[in-house]
């Protein structure tokens, strides 16, 4: 995982359009193998936005290659959830819940990034990536964390180098962007849905 491949973007795009049709025709069962491998084409978009992303793209990375080999074993997110409910660990550091809620916030990450990128002009993404960074990690983040991101923000690549590194160019990447934030809306409704269903929170 973390090759960026021919067109990553494009596998970004299609795989949550799968996973988003599955939901939206009130399939209430997400299998984890399509779910992983979605979540899987996003670790190299955090590695193209540096050092201010590191902790999120080694934390996603592991995160997502834990339900990856999970799926092997479990066909699918609800019953993912249930084994671990039964087990009684959660909540407990390396539990496949609480890495599936780690995954759930990198894809949210993405989602207000992309959103953001596609509302502010110019070549700089220190405003889109500061503003995704404080909606969806700050506020599970220690000082020192946030410090250091804080700091990595200012080696940002700008928008034209990122898109350079996707091997998109603007007109094609906007398209992209705008599928995924689309897509992303109802696979992280329906992951938080699984687990405010079940009185687990989605804040820990």
């Amino acid at each position: 995982m973390g090759d960026l491949g021919e067109k990553p973007l494009q596998n970004i795009s299609e795989s949550f359009k799968a996973l988003a049709a599955n939901i939206n025709s009130g399939n209430t069962t997400v299998e984890v193998a399509p779910f992983s491998r979605a979540c899987s084409f996003i670790s190299p978009l955090f590695g193209c936005l540096g050092i201010a992303f590191k902790f999120a793209e080694m934390d996603y990375v592991a995160k997502v290659n834990d339900l990856v080999e999970s799926s092997k074993s479990i066909v699918s997110l609800q019953a993912l959830l249930d084994k671990d409910i039964e087990s009684d660990c959660v909540r407990k550091a390396g539990s496949h819940s609480r890495n599936l809620l780690r995954v759930k916030r990198g894809l949210d990450m993405v989602r207000v990034l992309f959103e953001q990128i596609l509302l502010t002009e110019g070549n700089s993404l220190r405003d889109p990536a500061s503003k995704a960074y404080a909606q969806v990690f700050a506020p599970h983040h220690g000082w020192a964390i946030r410090k250091a991101v804080g700091a990595g923000m200012y080696a940002l690549p700008t928008k034209g180098q990122l898109l350079s590194k996707l091997k998109e160019d603007e007109a094609s990447a906007r398209i992209l962007m705008q599928d995924y934030v689309a897509a992303s809306a109802p696979v992280i409704q329906y992951v938080e849905k699984l687990f405010f269903s079940r009185d687990l929170g989605i804040d820990w």
